[in-house]
Formats: structure tokens, sequence, C-alpha cells
């Protein structure tokens, strides 16, 4: 059955409107553990616009459940996730003028550089997954590179104005996920998830994690993170029996 990751951002991002100490994403970290999140995902940007040091470093030594550490491969992000050892990192593209990530990390161009951010991890025993499209010149990339996940960009599915449309890439993402599978990675999924379209991306077998921040920061406004987060994962659940 497929796990939920809550992504903590926008709650730091609340916090950082006025560059106060609350909301803390510490405190949500734990409401999320108690709904039984399977993990915490924050994203320590270059700009640090919401999950700061501070932030990383707390949650390592507060969350119970896993860590995942979105991040670029930047060199002093990178030294950041060896000294602070969250259990995995999720590499992703970053531009500083983005309101979110906007699309895959472009393995296939980048493949040394992976490879070498890859052996750096697995020295600290983290594990490497990569925030790709569901293309195959990025699954093979991130197979020869040695990451042990990848992350299919569930973005175009939820941008998809008509059914034709959100079965098309419905289907990119079961090929993808066949593919990834045959070459051995993890497949977890993620952006633009939402109470409305988890549904049939939940009901693709083997897809086991699903990181969704956005949404359920969203609706903690009006019924606080910790439901939030449990109607999110009854949703996963409900569906995800279905595959």
């Amino acid at each position: 059955m497929a796990v939920l990751n809550v992504n903590i951002d926008h709650v730091a991002t609340v916090r950082q409107a006025r560059l106060t100490d609350e909301p803390d994403p510490v405190w949500a970290a734990v409401q999320c553990e108690l709904a039984g999140a399977n993990g915490i995902t924050v994203h320590l940007r270059q700009d640090r616009r919401h999950i700061n040091d501070r932030d990383v470093a707390l949650l390592k030594e507060t969350v119970a459940c896993k860590l995942n550490l979105e991040m670029s491969m930047a060199e002093p992000i990178v030294k950041i996730a060896e000294k602070n050892l969250p259990d995995q990192i999720t590499l992703v593209p970053e531009k500083r003028a983005e309101l979110t990530t906007e699309g895959g990390l472009d393995c296939a161009g980048q493949k040394n550089r992976l490879a070498q951010i890859v052996k750096r991890m697995h020295k600290k025993a983290i594990l490497v997954s990569t925030f790709i499209a569901p293309d195959k010149a990025q699954i093979i990339a991130s197979t020869q590179t040695g990451c042990d996940a990848v992350e299919l960009h569930t973005g175009m599915y939820a941008n998809a104005k008509s059914q034709r449309a959100v079965r098309a890439q419905l289907q990119k993402l079961r090929t993808a996920r066949d593919l990834a599978l045959e070459n051995n990675l993890i497949v977890h999924a993620g952006h633009g998830l939402t109470y409305r379209n988890i549904g049939p991306v939940a009901q693709i077998k083997d897809l086991c994690e699903f990181n969704i921040g956005h949404s359920i920061v969203a609706r903690a406004l009006f019924v606080g993170i910790r439901q939030a987060a449990e109607q999110m994962i009854e949703l996963i659940n409900k569906f995800s029996v279905q595959n």
C-alpha cells in the first residue's frame, strides 16, 4: 500500500512572511507523524525562502519517521545534507524566480555530477531519489548513476484539462513506473496532487510513496494539520487498495 510523506515547506512560508518564529515547521512535523505520515519532506532552497538550515537540523533531531530532504545539486546544499544526514535526499531542479519546482531534473544531461552526489550520499548511508518527468532517458540516467529511487513528476497529470489528457498522463506514469521497476528503482510520485485528484494516481500499483504538501497545508488552515494529513492518508489508503 502506498504511503504519504507530508511536505511542510509552506508552514515555513507563513513564518517567513513575517520573519518571525511561528508557525514552526518542527511543530507541524510532530502533528503529521501523529496523523500516521510515513515521512516528512522539506525543500532547503538556496534562497532559503521557507525552510532554513535551523529547520533541517532540528527536524533531523526530532523526526522519528522518514526525513526526506529535497535539494538542488549545488555544492553548499550537498554539504548540508552530508552534515545533517537525512534518511533520503530527493534531487530537484531549482530556479530562483520560480514559485515552485517547475519540472523534473535533467539527470541525463548532468550524469557526472549526479553520480558524484550519489556516491557521496551513499557513503553517509543516505538514499538518493531524483525528481524527474516520466521520461525514459531520465529513468535510465537515474539507474546508471546509482540512484535508489525516482519520484515521478505528476504536475502534467494535475494540470491536465480534459479527461483524455488525464488518461494520457496516467498512462505515461504507468509506463515510467514499469521502466523504473525493470531497472530496480523504487518509485515515488508527487507535485500538484490534491484531495481532488489523488485517487487515480493512488490506484497506480507500485507507486509506493506520495510527497504532498501545498494541498495539505492549505486544508490545515481550516481543520488543523493533523486532521488534514489524516484525511489525505485515508484517501491514499482507500484508492491504493483498489490497484
